[in-house]
């Protein structure tokens, strides 16, 4: 009599597969909890601002990995703040409006119209996206425009050799009241922040996010400022990442033209922040699949990183 109770051979063997492979699996996972506990340790307790932007902020698998990294820092104790950018998204609503677009070393020029729709955008579409999907990766967001509580206190960007304003509302931080970022922070939300300033009088400014994160990181003190973008980081004239760079090496790279174009003022922000005090900058690549987690806890890194001297 067969007993039906016990497996048979083949079925053992296929058990005694399953097993293996499980427990290959969990030797890795083991393995990459150990890597990444130091850095945790190091990190329990900082602040980490992050400016969001390009492709993360478009792809929809990009953008719930993005929510569940942000969402694990902050239930390991780190104090993560977003900064977010939103220039294709106003790109499309203005041309949904017939509002003409016309750009200046870059920049878009902002008339009153076009500053309605950068609020309106920035303010309202992107920034709640980004606060809904948090929420919906179990965690505790809050959006701010730099309008809120006088956040971010902006004034005219000037374009050098220009006397007169050709911008129109484009600005550049001023100044940074960090109080409500802070409250935010004890009572354990997380700050997601449009790149909008205000002036004295009220105006209200268009500012580039690459340039907020960077003072937001500079006020705050954060230990490490991270900026996603659309490449894999700095790269040499064969294509090679480059990393582990302190500012005199980055002020070489400018000079014989490694870095340049849209790189440029990406690569400043960042040195702005490590003269500044901010512990290290990272530029990583948003297009990968958890590139924030993979930059903060493992040893190779994602991107390029800027340091102190």
């Amino acid at each position: 009599m067969t007993d039906s109770n016990k497996p048979t051979e083949q079925t053992a063997g296929n058990n005694t597969g399953s097993t293996s492979v499980n427990l290959e699996t969990a030797r890795e996972t083991a393995r990459v909890l150990n890597e990444a506990l130091p850095y945790l340790q190091r990190y329990t307790g900082q602040t980490v601002v992050i400016k969001y932007g390009g492709n993360a902020m478009t792809d929809e698998h990009l953008k719930r990995c993005f929510a569940q990294n942000i969402v694990m820092m902050k239930q390991v104790g780190i104090n993560p703040v977003v900064v977010h950018g939103g220039g294709p998204q106003i790109g499309e609503l203005l041309k949904r409006l017939d509002i003409n677009s016309e750009f200046i070393d870059g920049m878009r020029v902002t008339d009153a119209a076009t500053m309605e729709v950068v609020e309106m955008v920035l303010g309202g579409l992107v920034n709640k996206s980004i606060v809904s999907l948090l929420n919906q990766a179990g965690g505790k967001a809050v959006g701010l425009t730099g309008k809120d509580a006088n956040l971010i206190h902006a004034k005219t960007l000037q374009l050098p050799g220009r006397a007169e304003n050709v911008l129109g509302f484009v600005g550049e931080v001023d100044r940074i009241d960090t109080s409500a970022v802070r409250r935010l922070q004890e009572d354990n939300f997380i700050p997601v922040i449009a790149p909008i300033g205000t002036d004295s009088q009220g105006a209200s400014y268009n500012i580039n996010a690459d340039l907020v994160a960077s003072a937001m990181s500079t006020a705050l003190q954060a230990t490490r400022l991270l900026l996603l973008t659309n490449t894999p980081g700095i790269l040499d004239k064969n294509g090679k990442l480059l990393t582990g760079l302190v500012p005199s090496e980055v002020d070489s790279y400018i000079k014989d033209g490694t870095i340049q174009g849209g790189m440029l003022p990406k690569v400043q922000c960042a040195l702005d922040a490590v003269h500044a005090g901010v512990g290290s900058v990272q530029i990583i690549d948003g297009r990968v699949e958890h590139a924030v987690l993979l930059e903060l806890f493992t040893d190779q890194g994602v991107g390029t990183l800027i340091r102190a001297a």
